[in-house]
């Protein structure tokens, strides 16, 4: 698994999979083989996470290759962070409490001996303590092992979902505020009240090729509770009416500059903000932040390579930059940050936002209906 910083590697690594590997994919989706063969997934959602490429350019290409009732299965599992993003939006202080609870546990668990283990990957869990090297070496996990991996945190090790969802957004290529934390949320019964996902041994054995074996689960825990209920937020997302002669930021979820759906004509200048390590409420591991920081890199020289005017700036410079406007940064860090310091600063939504997450509202099996619907109207 190598995880090339660049737009040009992941339309490399798109293509490769439509071509290859996407026939096969709905059957084989849920194997992992392990880090050395990842054949029958696709490995975009790093790229996708940062918006180097983005949702409609995988379905578009796939299209191209197969009729969609042949791989229906993979555009649901391309539009799964839409819904999820689209689903916090509509409920955002979920991802304000989920931080607010963070802070208080981590202070809670600093010196706990089965956190400390398990974060090492020293229990007495052979797969688990495997999940956590390669999270740690490769900062991926194939998305079946991510739910293994979080119920046996959970109801297994008897561990806090939030200090498990912090685990992963600080190591993972692909984590992101939505996905993350409502995932961790799913499989502990909290996003679904009293429907959780319980890990068992079979289906480890069966889904990792009999890799491994002799797994002592707890198969029987009963889901989380929560008592707190989100109502929805009635949000517009209504995009500026004029953007003439105005920079333009971008955050680190819309590195693809190119392919945006703005009319780019009367752009100014171009910001890429960059998020510091010692700014965020969820520190990021070496690694992530370097795969960051080159994504962005990247998206600088393919601007300048198109003589367009562009600066790297760090978020606390954003106050200094007048008459402006910003490519949406979701519910997340940089949002927070923008919030916090009172900067109000006219959004850019995508369209494929504006037309999924109006169908945010309920359950994903709600959503995947209107599947076919968003991909015609965008189209």
């Amino acid at each position: 698994m190598n995880f090339n910083p660049s737009r040009v590697e992941a339309l490399n690594h798109l293509d490769n999979f439509i071509e290859n590997n996407l026939a096969e994919y709905s059957k084989l989706r849920n194997f992992d083989f392990g880090p050395s063969n990842r054949s029958n997934i696709s490995c975009l959602s790093p790229y996708i996470t940062h918006g180097v490429i983005n949702e409609l350019e995988v379905i578009e290409k796939s299209l191209k290759k197969f009729p969609f009732s042949k791989i229906e299965k993979f555009i649901q599992e391309v539009l799964w962070r839409v819904y999820w993003k689209g689903w916090l939006e509509l409920r955002p202080n979920v991802w304000t409490d989920y931080l607010i609870e963070l802070k208080k546990i981590k202070n809670d668990y600093r010196e706990n001996k089965t956190y400390l283990n398990a974060i090492d990957g020293k229990t007495n869990i052979d797969c688990f303590n495997q999940w956590v090297i390669e999270l740690k070496e490769n900062n991926y996990l194939h998305n079946h092992t991510r739910m293994w991996f979080a119920s046996i945190w959970i109801f297994t090790l008897d561990l806090p979902w939030q200090l498990g969802a912090e685990f992963f957004m600080k190591h993972l290529y692909d984590g992101d505020s939505a996905s993350n934390t409502l995932g961790w949320r799913w499989v502990a019964g909290i996003q679904t009240q009293g429907k959780h996902y319980l890990a068992s041994e079979w289906n480890i054995k069966k889904f990792t090729n009999n890799r491994f074996e002799n797994i002592k689960l707890n198969e029987n825990a009963p889901p989380k509770v929560s008592e707190k209920i989100y109502p929805l937020n009635k949000k517009e997302f209504n995009n500026p009416t004029n953007i003439e002669e105005k920079n333009l930021l971008i955050f680190e979820n819309n590195l693809s500059y190119e392919i945006s759906d703005i009319n780019k004509d009367n752009i100014e200048k171009i910001y890429l903000v960059f998020y510091k390590n010692e700014q965020r409420s969820i520190k990021l591991s070496d690694k992530l932040s370097k795969f960051k920081s080159d994504l962005i890199e990247d998206q600088r020289r393919r601007l300048k390579d198109k003589s367009i005017n562009c600066e790297i700036i760090d978020i606390t410079e954003v106050k200094n930059i007048n008459n402006c406007f910003a490519l949406y940064p979701n519910v997340g860090e940089s949002l927070d940050y923008l919030n916090l310091n009172n900067l109000k600063i006219p959004f850019f939504y995508r369209k494929l936002d504006q037309l999924a997450w109006q169908y945010c509202n309920k359950g994903f099996f709600n959503f995947k209906n209107y599947i076919p619907k968003i991909i015609s109207s965008i189209n």
